[in-house]
């Protein structure tokens, strides 16, 4: 039966609340079908404010993968802002999608992309307005499927007993099999009911079901054993990998919000995983192999992207960008092709040792020459040694100079406080960096109005990286760091008054720790958090620490753990990890061994360019590196 539209309830509420424009839908390039004519619905959702989501690329790659089809529809929804969602509340409008204005609660699938672990909150929101029962134990046949994805989903073992499944990968392949399978079971009749769709799903080895393995405790607090508890389902469960991105040019036609969001460009990934090797990054760890797009299937998504939507800029986007075998004569094509057209290019934060001047002239030369932002994560030599992330300050001192003496006047560098085995020198270490890039940019360019800012976010120890098993910095910790490097910048007023600090506090970090690497105990302490009021964890002004503190102790100190048993205290190599059944690809003993080299301040190489150092991906997820040099030119097009 059709699904009527939530808008007539909701729309007499939107004088009363900030920013209504976030939830009436209708950008270009967004897809409404009819409900009747498709067989199986989706709704995704990113779990933060409109402005945040809408450009997020993978929810957008999957709303449009999904539309295509013609047995399916996929709608999006965004969490609402607590003004609404009283409302809502009040007036009985239940969580809606942003294209039709459907109920979610109405769909066969509610499928939530986390990036974040501190957007747990407001799954819980979405889910206890939509109608569905907050625990999966508790829905019934005609409840959706609620599918976790996304980076956090990686360890989904906090919010389990909120998910029905969790996919653990790349989703534009496994949301086609979902959907076929799903199709075929309502169409056989729904056999089985819900315990039968879910076994089906597992079946797949990529989709994992929470409530098919039991988890058993050790005295000690540990974990023992994490087995499954049914025939038909996998003792471990594998993550998708996408090969051949030319095979998968989306998003082709990107939406373009009619509300201001965080991104006002379009976006292109040019390549997928990163063999860097940083040792804190999850996202490079578990998106391997890398997989690049060829020159012309980008040049093709540019084309395509900027005619669907008018946007004045593209992103090129990948883990490191610079990294890209062609990434010169993608910048230099581009240019061309765009010379005299407005159209601006762009790379996100760009490796010291990748960078040269004529890429950034080329990525300029049709935008404007806005600031260079550099990542050496680390203040000093040594514990860029640790994190793997090979750079010498003459190498970045050297690059500064040399953007500084081209005309640039701006350079961004970011680090992190907290890293495994950092001291107060350490971080002090990031001020004399910030110093030398001055001294040097004056000298290069024979100005004084250069400017360099440092911006700093607390470490967080993640699953499936070396340092899953480190002991993560407390809060006073990283906070104390941070002032001592504030006195430390301002030491020198000649210098430091052409430095910005910007810097998050120690806290946010902590909680996404326990939440980065809780088991399933930690999902009362996330259901407390949330009836308590929190919602927007993510959001400075809205995050309390001391609810998740207080949350923390009334739930976990009668089952014998604590917030600090999750967070600083260092895990041994026998420990059984929450997430030890959920395979990246990655051998647990590979990262051991990588951990023991950042203990010792050994490097590791990039294996793109070295023999394979047996990580296990390739092998163990029958897949392969996938890099140019192609050849192919980029083909000119007179652009529009």
């Amino acid at each position: 039966m059709s699904v009527e539209s939530v808008f007539p309830r909701l729309e007499p509420l939107l004088p009363k609340v900030a920013k209504p424009v976030q939830y009436v839908g209708g950008e270009l390039n967004a897809t409404t079908k009819e409900w009747d004519a498709v067989a199986v619905r989706w709704a995704l959702m990113y779990p933060d404010a409109y402005e945040v989501g809408v450009a997020n690329q993978g929810v957008m790659i999957l709303y449009e993968v999904l539309n295509e089809r013609p047995d399916a529809l996929a709608e999006r929804t965004y969490s609402v802002w607590p003004d609404l969602e009283e409302l809502m509340r009040a007036h009985g409008v239940p969580q809606f999608t942003v294209d039709a204005h459907r109920p979610v609660g109405a769909f066969d699938v509610f499928g939530i992309s986390f990036a974040t672990e501190l957007g747990y909150t407001n799954m819980l929101t979405a889910l206890d307005l939509a109608g569905i029962p907050l625990h999966a134990s508790e829905r019934g046949l005609d409840d959706p499927i609620v599918l976790g994805g996304g980076h956090a989903a990686f360890n989904p073992e906090p919010i389990a007993e909120f998910l029905d499944a969790a996919v653990l990968g790349d989703g534009e392949e496994a949301v086609g099999e979902i959907t076929d399978i799903l199709r075929d079971w309502k169409a056989a009749g729904r056999p089985g009911g819900r315990d039968e769709l879910l076994t089906r799903l597992a079946e797949t080895g990529n989709v994992y079901v929470p409530k098919f393995y039991d988890v058993r405790y050790l005295a000690s607090g540990g974990i023992d054993t994490v087995l499954p508890n049914r025939e038909r389902v996998p003792e471990r469960v594998g993550k998708r990998t996408t090969m051949d991105l030319d095979e998968w040019p989306y998003p082709k036609q990107p939406l373009v919000p009619l509300a201001e969001s965080v991104h006002e460009r379009m976006s292109v990934e040019i390549f997928r995983g990163c063999t860097r090797g940083c040792r804190f990054c999850q996202a490079g760890m578990i998106t391997r192999p890398v997989r690049e797009r060829s020159i012309q299937g980008i040049g093709d998504m540019v084309h395509n992207g900027l005619e669907a939507s008018g946007f004045q800029e593209v992103g090129l986007l990948s883990l490191s960008s610079a990294d890209h075998s062609e990434i010169g004569e993608i910048a230099k094509g581009l240019a061309d092709r765009y010379e005299g057209t407005n159209t601006g290019l762009s790379l996100p934060s760009t490796r010291v040792d990748a960078f040269n001047v004529d890429l950034a002239n080329e990525l300029s030369r049709n935008g404007r020459r806005s600031g260079l932002t550099f990542a050496p994560e680390g203040g000093s030599e040594r514990i860029r040694r640790v994190i793997n992330k090979i750079a010498s300050e003459e190498d970045l001192i050297r690059t500064v100079s040399t953007a500084y003496a081209s005309g640039w006047r701006q350079v961004k560098l970011y680090f992190m406080c907290g890293l495994p085995t950092e001291t107060d020198e350490d971080v002090l270490q990031i001020a004399h960096m910030a110093h030398e890039v001055i001294r040097a940019g004056r000298e290069a360019s024979g100005r004084k109005d250069i400017r360099c800012t440092i911006s700093i976010g607390g470490f967080v120890p993640k699953p499936h990286t070396p340092f899953q098993w480190a002991a993560q910095s407390d809060p006073a910790t990283v906070d104390n760091r941070l002032r001592k490097l504030r006195a430390e910048v301002n030491s020198d007023r000649k210098l430091g008054r052409n430095i910005g600090m910007r810097y998050h506090d120690g806290e946010p970090s902590f909680i996404e720790g326990l939440l980065s690497r809780g088991d399933r105990r930690i999902g009362k302490v996330i259901e407390r958090v949330w009836r308590e009021g929190g919602r927007f964890d993510g959001w400075q002004e809205r995050f309390s620490y001391q609810r998740w503190v207080d949350a923390a102790d009334a739930e976990l100190e009668p089952l014998g753990v604590s917030l600090a048993w999750f967070t600083t205290r260092e895990r041994d190599e026998l420990e059984v990890l929450p997430w030890d059944h959920l395979d990246s690809g990655l051998e647990k003993e590979w990262l051991w061994a990588d951990w023991q080299d950042a203990l010792n301040g050994e490097e590791q190489d990039d294996c793109r360019w070295t023999p394979c150092f047996d990580c296990g991906v390739c092998p163990t997820m029958g897949t392969s590196i996938q890099v140019g040099p192609s050849g192919q030119p980029l083909l000119p097009i007179s652009p529009v």
